[in-house]
């Protein structure tokens, strides 16, 4: 099979950009032939006037297209997939596969089609106030991207324009929504008016560590940046309820509050950003991971990282968590926000050693089941095996 895989490369290297490099080499490892076409938002001038113009191609960029088809003419493939579009890419591929009639699927990593600011969250709390409006003002009125007007303004015309177009139900063949069932759920009944058949369920997946030690030592662990809606004051605030061995690794916009937070705190360690390997290697030793988001996050790589060294994980009772972690098998939930409550859930793992034991194992078989490299393939492969049977009909 040929794959023409596009990606619209971020700025700062993200989780999205990781991924869609794994995907590519998973393919190829698998015998197929893939090609990768990038578009990096690193050519998007700093200056106001650049930014508002390239909000403005995002709705259909003619350059981009023109790209696009010169990469169809040459390579030939028999489906094209999209991991990002947005901005420099913009829904022109779409119609670019369509004029060539190759079929095409696009990855959903976030909700930018539903959410300016791409992760339903504001004013210190989940917002879905966009999510059904075909035309969404609050975007706007609220500077949801990038703390500006003009250019929420403009990712919400990107989005609206082609809800109204059509674009959005009948140009992609099908849409890999990277989350889990209820972020599928919240898409199908979105302003964008998704067919149901046209939207399928495939989570990431990361590569194999190795199990950790089955002796664990005496501390948690929090991994992730330090960003409000990644529910940093809630690790902290849970601190004031059970002093406990915490080593936390990232940066961010709240590390001086984390750092203030725990200058005087000799059980809790601040390690700051570490590459993934030290990470990883942290994560296996480590009693359990934390993770206290606040948001919906799509599907949080850090718990894939964490089942797949055999580590349980406690976490924000949110409704995607609830798919991800079955509370008292391979994890903990405790009431999202609350450090008094996750307080609690800390010292039920060091007070319970008997009842937590299982978890460990069960955290592993929930990565072998679910998030492997060849499981992946398998999915991924299925997709495009099922798009290209249904275009030749």
């Amino acid at each position: 099979m040929r794959i023409l895989q596009i990606h619209n490369k971020y700025q700062t290297l993200g989780g999205e950009d990781v991924l869609f490099l794994a995907e590519h080499n998973l393919l190829k490892e698998n015998g197929h032939v893939a090609e990768k076409l990038y578009f990096d938002n690193k050519e998007i001038s700093p200056t106001g006037l650049d930014k508002i113009k390239t909000g403005i191609q995002s709705i259909y960029s003619r350059a981009s297209a023109k790209k696009v088809q010169n990469s169809i003419t040459s390579f030939k493939p028999d489906i094209i997939h999209v991991q990002n579009f947005f901005p420099l890419l913009s829904p022109a591929v779409f119609f670019v596969a369509n004029r060539n009639r190759i079929p095409i699927v696009a990855t959903i990593n976030n909700y930018r089609l539903i959410c300016s600011n791409a992760i339903l969250y504001r004013d210190h709390h989940v917002c879905e106030d966009c999510v059904k409006k075909i035309f969404p003002l609050d975007g706007i009125i609220h500077k949801c991207y990038h703390n500006s007007s003009a250019q929420s303004a403009a990712v919400t015309l990107m989005s609206s324009i082609h809800k109204i177009l059509g674009t959005w139900q009948k140009r992609v063949d099908m849409y890999i929504i990277a989350m889990t069932d209820y972020g599928r759920e919240i898409f199908i009944n979105s302003s964008l008016n998704l067919p149901s058949n046209k939207c399928v369920v495939k989570p990431n997946f990361v590569f194999d560590p190795g199990e950790g030690k089955a002796i664990r030592e005496d501390f948690y662990i929090f991994f992730a940046r330090l960003t409000e809606e990644k529910g940093v004051k809630t690790l902290i605030d849970s601190l004031n309820h059970f002093n406990y061995k915490l080593k936390i690794i990232g940066d961010g916009p709240l590390r001086h509050h984390v750092e203030q937070a725990i200058r005087n705190n000799p059980l809790v360690e601040f390690l700051g950003y570490k590459d993934l390997e030290f990470s990883i290697s942290e994560i296996k030793r480590a009693r359990a991971l934390i993770m206290p988001s606040i948001w919906y996050e799509a599907l949080p790589l850090t718990v894939l990282h964490s089942f797949s060294a055999g580590t349980p994980v406690i976490i924000s009772d949110l409704p995607p968590f609830k798919e991800l972690i079955k509370n008292g098998y391979n994890g903990l939930h405790f009431k999202t926000g609350s450090g008094k409550d996750l307080a609690e859930k800390v010292k039920y793992f060091d007070s319970n050693p008997d009842l937590i034991k299982p978890m460990y194992a069960n955290a592993r078989e929930t990565y072998n089941l679910k998030y492997t490299k060849q499981k992946n393939y398998e999915i991924l492969i299925s997709i495009y095996e099922q798009v290209i049977r249904n275009y030749k009909k």
